[in-house]
């Protein structure tokens, strides 16, 4: 007959035993794809977005500051120094340098044939793409190299994917905290109340950089590319301050942050695209409608070229893709341009622009009716 302590021994012995046998049970049970329900609030959060912002306003005013400078060549026997575009690029605590691509950055500052040195050449001098006898200079209100080609928009243009949109994927290494989300959103260009407006006359916050052309694009209904990025980032700031325990909804939200930043770029380069090819349909073009789409063509150009060598796993759109489009658009990146012909070769060249809208449309998968949507600056037809 055993002994009561040894019974009471033994009854511990099984009930911690079974006990542990229903933790690993329960564990077995749990469905490893369950997770958190995640409330979405219905507006962001903007306690702490001054505050988390700040630092990375010196960048975007570097940014404006360089812009300022490429645009004075715009201005007839204007001389824009290549010293005085790299200085822009390179000075400050917060240089546009460290946040571009290493690639990107080369184009900009090489020696003789950079973008900063090509704008240089121009500046002061006439342009005029039934000959081309010089090195470039203004012709209409733009500024463009030998080739028909704006450099300054390869400049401006092609930064929003080589430095802002380089930097916002930066940000989400190392610690990522609800003030990242901030940050993030400063460099998109929205605020926190999120206006879907770039419109100055009606908002003191407006829209900008790229939340600007994403407003443009956005027909309010609530469907469209500026609305759906509201909501990513809604829900990535609300998974933030949820904590770990929601980083799959963290996850999620950010890669349709990113896919959507995309698909607003490349929808912005069919509308130039559209925009240059209504004007190359009509007849009896003026000077400056001539103008006009070169520096159309040269935006859609510097959208594109930007997001070149942006790492595979953070854009949708392959380089082999963006060379294929910077070839039909005259603008290649590893030769000199022709975009001249687009306006003195037009019934030979106006077919490769309805090619690279068709390219894009398929990399995205974009319908036709919005293709045909992003003909459209909202903002403005709407007047909101």
């Amino acid at each position: 007959m055993m002994s009561k302590p040894y019974q009471i021994r033994r009854w511990a012995v099984l009930l911690v035993t079974s006990f542990t046998i229903g933790l690993v049970s329960c564990k077995e049970d749990r469905d490893p794809a369950a997770r958190p329900s995640l409330n979405i609030p219905q507006v962001y959060d903007s306690v702490g977005y001054r505050f988390n912002s700040e630092p990375l306003q010196p960048l975007i005013q570097q940014f404006a500051r360089l812009v300022e400078e490429a645009r004075k060549g715009g201005q007839r026997g204007t001389y824009v120094s290549e010293e005085s575009l790299n200085a822009a690029f390179t000075q400050g605590n917060f240089s546009l340098l460290s946040v571009t691509t290493p690639y990107y950055a080369s184009r900009l500052q090489a020696q003789n044939n950079g973008f900063f040195a090509e704008l240089s050449k121009a500046s002061g001098g006439t342009f005029y793409p039934f000959d081309r006898s010089w090195e470039g200079g203004v012709y209409g209100s733009y500024l463009f190299d030998e080739y028909g080609l704006e450099m300054g928009q390869l400049i401006e243009k092609g930064m929003y994917g080589a430095a802002l949109y380089n930097y916002a994927l930066s940000l989400t290494k190392g610690t990522f905290t609800p003030a990242t989300a901030d940050q993030i959103l400063y460099v998109y260009g929205a605020s926190p109340m999120f206006y879907n407006s770039d419109n100055s006359t009606f908002y003191q916050n407006p829209d900008q950089l790229m939340a600007a052309f994403a407003a443009r694009r956005d027909d309010a209904t609530g469907k469209g590319l500026y609305s759906q990025n509201r909501l990513a980032f809604i829900t990535l700031q609300a998974a933030l301050q949820e904590g770990e325990d929601y980083n799959t909804y963290r996850d999620e939200a950010l890669a349709a942050i990113k896919l959507n930043w995309e698909k607003i770029n490349a929808a912005t380069v069919i509308n130039t695209i559209h925009a240059s090819t209504s004007i190359l349909n009509s007849t009896g073009l003026t000077e400056q409608q001539r103008a006009d789409v070169l520096h159309l063509i040269s935006e859609a150009a510097g959208f594109l070229h930007g997001w070149r060598t942006i790492d595979a796993g953070n854009k949708k759109i392959t380089d082999s893709q963006i060379d294929e489009l910077l070839a039909l658009l005259n603008a290649p990146y590893d030769r000199s341009a022709s975009v001249y012909r687009f306006v003195t070769n037009t019934a030979e060249e106006l077919p490769k622009l309805s090619q690279a809208v068709a390219r894009i449309q398929g990399i995205y998968g974009f319908t036709n009716e919005e293709v045909e949507s992003f003909r459209r600056n909202y903002v403005a037809d709407q007047a909101r």
